[in-house]
């Protein structure tokens, strides 16, 4: 890899640490191409991605930014995964570790917040932002089903009361 090629792969993992929601360190050795390919998948149809890259080259792209503290967990071989929605990196990495031992979490990032390991696995507790969107539609929307069901109720109590009376009216 020549000079050039190094100084783009250093732009491009600056931008990810600086655009994604959540950034997820971890260790991969013994995974095979198609664990790797699973993991690639997972994290691809929950709207994140997966890197690797050189140690030294994302130590250097991270200089100079809030989470510069997480350069301590480059070590080894190591996996980037990321997304823009703050919780579905961790998420999947989360359900990944648990499927396959050989994936082993270290930490990351969350916004400018640097994470240990226990960070990471709160996060992924949390809800996602499209789970959060259903939840607030959800409670929106419950007030007024529960505004058309008290205004339709004495409708249909009328015309059940209507209907005995005539048919009093019709037996008598």
């Amino acid at each position: 890899m020549d000079r050039a090629q190094k100084e783009k792969v250093v732009e491009e993992l600056g931008q990810i640490f600086e655009s994604s929601g959540v950034v997820v360190i971890a260790h991969y050795a013994g995974l095979t191409v198609a664990e790797m390919q699973d993991l690639r998948a997972r994290m691809r149809d929950a709207g994140g991605a997966v890197r690797v890259a050189k140690n030294k080259l994302a130590k250097i792209a991270l200089e100079g930014r809030p989470t510069a503290e997480m350069a301590d967990l480059l070590t080894g071989m190591t996996v980037l995964s990321y997304s823009e929605d703050p919780v579905a990196a961790a998420k999947v990495a989360e359900g990944y570790a648990k499927d396959n031992s050989k994936f082993e979490i270290l930490g990351g990032a969350m916004g400018e917040t640097v994470l240990d390991r226990a960070g990471v696995k709160s996060v992924s507790e949390l809800p996602s932002r499209d789970e959060l969107i259903a939840s607030i539609a959800g409670c929106i929307g419950a007030p007024a089903s529960n505004i058309a069901g008290a205004i339709g109720a004495p409708a249909s109590n009328i015309a059940g009361i209507l209907s005995t009376i005539e048919e009093k009216a019709e037996a008598a």
